[in-house]
């Protein structure tokens, strides 16, 4: 059984699970549809397009589902696409889709702070942190289990490569590869992120690999050259296999 408040707004024809707690001043509008067991503290909007799953969490401010902020926008019917477990917090917004994909999607058990934006069109993996005032342009793909920390300004079409950490305050334009630290001013490769890989259960052996992997790629001023000699050299495990392939289809580049 839902526990709606009486100060909430639910359209009757939006679609609700099981269990689902709708705080006072919530806002769900039709053609909406969540899933079991969310939580709308308070203050929550859901509007037009949202599809939700189970067991979220949305704090005060959020608004999901939103209008793109994209003047090509014409109302076309698009969709907002939200997984499981995730903590959504304080003010976040989420855009729906555009013409262009047709629907923003958030993965599962992601965690993401207060005044972060996602843009409309963008593909959102699991297991990531985005921080506090973080921003996404449109059409940035995030890859599982990536890092961003706060205040991070990501430019529209950029891909950020699972496992990474970027450091506060860093903007770029360019993608982020998988595994790396990304840091300074201007933004540039610092590194493996040695602690996170260790969290994630990566051996000494296969981030030694990965390190090998990226000291031959910068070392060469031609990203296909110094892929060449990663595949020359280098065991093609699923790890380097992904950044090959990464760096392979890079429509932007990736960072210095």
């Amino acid at each position: 059984m839902n526990q709606i408040s009486p100060l909430a707004f639910v359209d009757p024809e939006a679609k609700l699970g099981d269990n689902n707690i709708i705080g006072p001043f919530c806002f769900i509008d039709k053609n909406t549809v969540l899933g079991n067991n969310n939580t709308l503290v308070n203050s929550v909007s859901i509007h037009y397009g949202a599809r939700i799953g189970d067991n979220n969490e949305f704090y005060p401010g959020a608004s999901i589902s939103t209008k793109p902020q994209d003047l090509k926008f014409k109302g076309e019917d698009t969709l907002c696409e939200i997984g499981n477990n995730n903590s959504i917090r304080e003010n976040v917004t989420i855009s729906r889709g555009t013409a262009s994909k047709g629907v923003t999607k958030v993965g599962n058990n992601n965690l993401i702070m207060e005044n972060a934006h996602i843009a409309h069109d963008c593909v959102f993996g699991s297991g990531c942190i985005i921080g506090n005032s973080t921003k996404l342009a449109g059409e940035v793909i995030v890859d599982d289990n990536a890092i961003l920390s706060a205040t991070v300004l990501c430019h529209q079409f950029c891909r950020i490569g699972g496992y990474v950490m970027i450091q506060g305050g860093c903007r770029f334009s360019q993608d982020i590869p998988p595994y790396i630290i990304a840091g300074k001013e201007p933004i540039r490769y610092a590194g493996l992120n040695l602690v996170g890989l260790r969290r994630r259960g990566f051996s000494n052996e296969t981030i030694e690999q990965i390190h090998e992997a990226y000291r031959l790629l910068y070392s060469k001023g031609i990203l296909q050259e110094g892929i060449d000699e990663i595949k020359k050299n280098l065991p093609l495990t699923k790890e380097i296999q992904y950044i090959i392939d990464f760096v392979s289809s890079s429509k932007r580049g990736i960072i210095h």
